[in-house]
């Protein structure tokens, strides 16, 4: 055989193999590959576990490895040994999926290991619109059962925006649950209406009989503070046990709180933010006697969601440390603190992953993130070197 006819004979077993070497190709799994990040004080590399969820919005680690992510559409799912189920978990409450609303945060009761008790954050139907429930249901295999509403939200909305939710179990096994305005600002300065507040109740909806409202007859009995904008963070302190959040100002002005029994953390009547487009002010300015000042804020907004307190030994130099996850610059921000100080931030991943909504450390003592997209993953920042 000559050259020439060498030559062709591999032009054609190339033009015959390429396209099913490239069909093929298209049909493995992709995955993209981890990353490698140098912070101020480590170094860590992002390893992508899942890819494939909707809006995932809140995440709960099970005891035996597994993980369950809310999708805001309206589905809980299951990842398992790093793969998402195909299947979701059935069994869930109607719930109205609107503009910002659907399926929220998901926490598990401090026993889970011995009730199986999953409690979940949502939006459901009124007769004027939509508002913020909590349910709880026991997780047996893809089912939750025994499902009951342990709380309602006592007013609707057809705004499709500010609903809060996460859920935050404290060491005496009360449930926190940080609640929107729906997008009516004045509602939060309303006691009487659950929209804009905290809410602090017994694992089974019960009211606690420590709650402000024996103080303040006008509360509802559920409410623990008021004057809260849109609280979409939120975490126990791992040394006080005092239930800390961040909610979204609205142009400037995202906070921290610390919660606290009978307060009024001010909004709209105090803020940092100012009106959107216009820049003019809102309220009477940023003080007021008898309202809290936040711990810390944004201006201009980072539309923080998501945070946890870094407590592990995987990455020994941000123990103690307060992560928060922003959806604008799309960014992890770690603040480090000095009591209820916040003495630096640093500003990581900035429009490297997405956009952030939920962040959480991980029973291996790594921090787990949650994008918000059409196609979310669930990523994980773990050392390098360790």
């Amino acid at each position: 055989m000559s050259s020439r006819q060498i030559s062709r004979f591999r032009l054609q077993f190339l033009s015959l193999i390429f396209p099913l070497v490239i069909a093929l190709v298209m049909t493995l799994p992709t995955r993209t590959p981890a990353q490698v990040i140098t912070t101020e004080t480590e170094t860590m590399r992002i390893a992508e576990i899942t890819r494939g969820l909707e809006h995932p919005w809140g995440m709960a680690f099970l005891p035996d490895g597994r993980i369950l992510v809310t999708e805001r559409p309206g589905r809980l799912r299951l990842v398992e040994n790093g793969q998402l189920l195909p299947q979701p978990v059935s069994g869930l409450p109607a719930i109205v999926a609107q503009g910002q609303s659907g399926l929220l945060d998901v926490a598990l009761h401090p026993d889970f290991a011995d009730n199986q008790m999953v409690y979940i954050a949502y939006t459901a139907a009124r007769d004027r619109g939509i508002s913020t429930d909590v349910a709880r249901g026991r997780l047996v295999g893809l089912n939750l059962t025994d499902v009951e509403v342990i709380f309602r939200g006592n007013r609707g909305t057809t705004t499709g925006r500010h609903f809060g939710a996460r859920l935050v179990f404290d060491r005496q096994g009360y449930l926190y649950v940080g609640l929107g305005d729906h997008g009516q600002r004045d509602r939060a300065q309303d006691p009487a209406d659950h929209a804009g507040s905290v809410i602090r109740i017994h694992d089974d909806g019960r009211v606690p009989a420590d709650n402000p409202y024996q103080q303040h007859s006008d509360w509802q009995p559920e409410i623990f503070s008021i004057g809260n904008r849109n609280i979409q963070g939120a975490a126990l302190h791992p040394q006080t046990g005092e239930f800390w959040t961040h909610e979204h100002g609205p142009q400037g002005g995202d906070e921290i709180n610390i919660i606290r029994s009978g307060r009024n953390y001010g909004w709209p009547v105090i803020t940092y933010g100012v009106n959107y487009g216009t820049g003019t002010r809102i309220g009477i300015g940023t003080h007021k006697e008898g309202m809290e000042q936040p711990l810390y804020h944004w201006t201009p907004s980072i539309a923080p969601s998501g945070m946890a307190f870094y407590t592990g030994d995987r990455f020994p130099n941000w123990r103690g440390n307060l992560f928060v996850g922003a959806l604008r610059g799309q960014m992890l921000v770690r603040l480090t603190l000095e009591g209820e100080k916040v003495v630096a931030e640093e500003r990581m991943l900035q429009n490297q992953v997405g956009r952030i909504r939920d962040v959480r450390q991980g029973p291996d003592g790594n921090i787990y993130l949650l994008t918000d997209a059409r196609n979310g993953a669930l990523l994980r920042l773990e050392p390098t070197g360790r």
